[in-house]
């Protein structure tokens, strides 16, 4: 199965610049009550995903910082804990779920790097609960 069949593609995608500050990112993550966002530099590549964990640690151990001032404070200057891998549209489906097994979402490149998209874990497993609901159906 091609991975492409599980894609939102970037049009439907809320993601954000390195570029942006903090309290737009968090603004935003707040509107669509999202908990990560995709992060995409200047010529549209995939450089990582900005968390609320990473957040709350910059307000934590940032002398002096709070929401009132983080407008101040760009996505590109945020330390980010974990670094969640991407995968090329070109990728089998075991890569895939090998990934989505530790993120809420996979970030999905093209062969240059280009953010595309993603795919949602919740999309692969109501597949994967789909087929299994249609096998037992046929026995």
């Amino acid at each position: 199965m091609n991975i492409a069949f599980f894609l939102t593609p970037k049009n439907e995608v809320v993601y954000e610049s390195e570029e942006t500050t903090m309290r737009q990112v968090m603004e935003k993550m707040e509107r669509h009550g999202y908990t990560a966002i995709p992060l995409i530099d200047k010529e549209g590549k995939y450089v990582g995903t900005l968390t609320e964990g990473d957040l709350l640690w910059k307000l934590k151990n940032t002398p002096d910082l709070n929401f009132k001032n983080t407008e101040s404070v760009k996505v590109r200057d945020i330390h980010r804990r974990i670094s969640p891998k991407s995968v090329s549209i070109n990728a089998n489906i075991e890569s895939l779920i090998s990934l989505a097994i530790n993120q809420n979402f996979v970030s999905v490149v093209d062969d240059n790097g280009i953010f595309i998209g993603i795919i949602k874990r919740s999309d692969i497993i109501n597949y994967c609960f789909n087929e299994i609901k249609k096998s037992k159906d046929i026995i």
